[in-house]
């Protein structure tokens, strides 16, 4: 006869919801969340399935005068690996006549942009599905100290995170793993990836807001670490017949310095939303043979213009991004100028319960596309049916790296 044995971590997942329930009832906590299933197929080969995933996702808050808190822990199960436990968000925020502090782990959303990231740099990105996740669950909570200082309808926001938090990338064998192209295989030393956490390595942002009858405006600045590793690339070279034997590549962080902003105002019936952001000191990997590590440092803008407009009850958005490298080299593998272009349309029907949309990528430079139309219906209260497609074209480029990928998805979800 089979023991049965129950872990720790298990028996603590199996308790969680009971003890939040009964802390709820007796002390007025209020508790919101949702459970949802997510199951995508892949529409080429043998349409294996590109995820299966159950979620628990649950909110917990209470407000008592000057204090509030918030806890958000959410379980990802998947049928062939281990379960994810974690915390999303778990913040204090203590209110003064002028003032909100807000201390512990917490998603900061800064910014203009649709699915893009320019000035909403504070919380790193969670890529494992390369951009596929809600957008609430791509950018990761971190730990940090904010402050708001209010001025009639200005706004001063300073955050400070005391440790260094990288992005996210799909594991090794995920579909999702982004190419690169090495001319021999490489051999990977992640010695030099290591942020000690330490006060002289923490990062600081700093935000204006104003909101104006003409104009909804933000700058921000801010001293941080690049979130995405810089790959340097030392090679061992043959002396007798010069040709590459080896080579090793180092993940490196580097320390950026930030400053820009965003902007939002009304014209007639459209909306002109601008954001942008001047990057100081980035890493760019270069053939130059001449560079021991094979990067160079550089300085880069990266911007947006949106316009939204209504027709026939039909929301429609369209922003053209442009990544720039100034003082631009021809060694630099990327593009001086990297271009792309999002185009969103939504319409609600019967009474707001039906939701179609569609949502577009598409990189000017090489061609590709992600495109991603999806239908959501209120099925009852609380209970939401979608049904979707993720679909890649091109073969080069951010989005023609995934032709391979295109799925179909539903997600059945109930939110309480």
């Amino acid at each position: 006869m089979k023991k049965f044995r129950l872990s720790l971590k298990a028996a603590a997942l199996l308790a969680l919801p009971l003890l939040l329930a009964t802390t709820a009832w007796a002390q007025s906590v209020s508790l919101t969340g949702y459970v949802r299933n997510y199951t995508g197929v892949l529409l080429h080969g043998d349409h294996e399935y590109s995820i299966i995933q159950n979620t628990f996702n649950l909110n917990v808050e209470q407000s008592k005068g000057k204090v509030a808190f918030k806890v958000n822990p959410y379980i990802y199960q998947y049928p062939d690996l281990p379960m994810e436990f974690k915390l999303r968000e778990a913040y204090l925020d203590i209110y003064f006549n002028t003032v909100d502090l807000r201390i512990g782990k917490q998603q900061i959303i800064w910014g203009k942009a649709d699915g893009v990231f320019i000035t909403d740099i504070v919380s790193p990105k969670d890529l494992s599905e390369f951009l596929l996740r809600d957008f609430d669950e791509i950018r990761m909570g971190v730990t940090a100290l904010k402050a708001d200082y209010y001025i009639g309808d200005n706004t001063f926001e300073f955050v400070w995170l005391p440790t260094f938090t990288p992005t996210v990338f799909p594991p090794e064998g995920s579909i999702w793993r982004p190419r690169r192209a090495f001319p021999i295989p490489p051999k990977f030393d992640y010695s030099r990836s290591r942020v000690t956490p330490s006060l002289e390595n923490s990062e600081v942002f700093g935000k204006f807001s104003a909101l104006t009858s003409l104009v909804d405006l933000e700058l921000m600045a801010g001293y941080a670490w690049d979130d995405d590793p810089t790959m340097h690339a030392v090679k061992q070279i043959d002396p007798a017949t010069h040709r590459l034997v080896g080579l090793t590549i180092y993940p490196e962080y580097h320390r950026l310095t930030i400053g820009g902003g965003s902007f939002s105002t009304t014209l007639g019936p459209f909306v002109l939303r601008g954001e942008g952001a001047y990057y100081h000191g980035k890493y760019f990997n270069s053939n130059d043979p001449r560079l021991p590590e094979s990067v160079v440092k550089k300085n880069y803008l990266h911007y947006l213009l949106g316009l939204d407009y209504t027709l026939w009850d039909i929301h429609l958005s369209g922003q053209f991004i442009q990544q720039r490298i100034l003082d631009y080299d021809d060694y630099i593998v990327q593009d001086e100028n990297t271009n792309m272009g999002t185009f969103l349309a939504s319409r609600d029907f019967l009474n707001e319960t039906l939701n179609l949309q569609l949502f577009v990528y598409y990189g000017f430079n090489n061609n590709d596309a992600l495109i991603r139309p999806k239908l959501t219906y209120d099925l009852a209260d609380g209970f939401e049916v979608l049904v979707g497609a993720n679909i890649f074209t091109g073969t080069e480029g951010w989005f023609g790296q995934y032709d391979n990928n295109d799925m179909i998805y539903t997600k059945l979800k109930y939110s309480f």
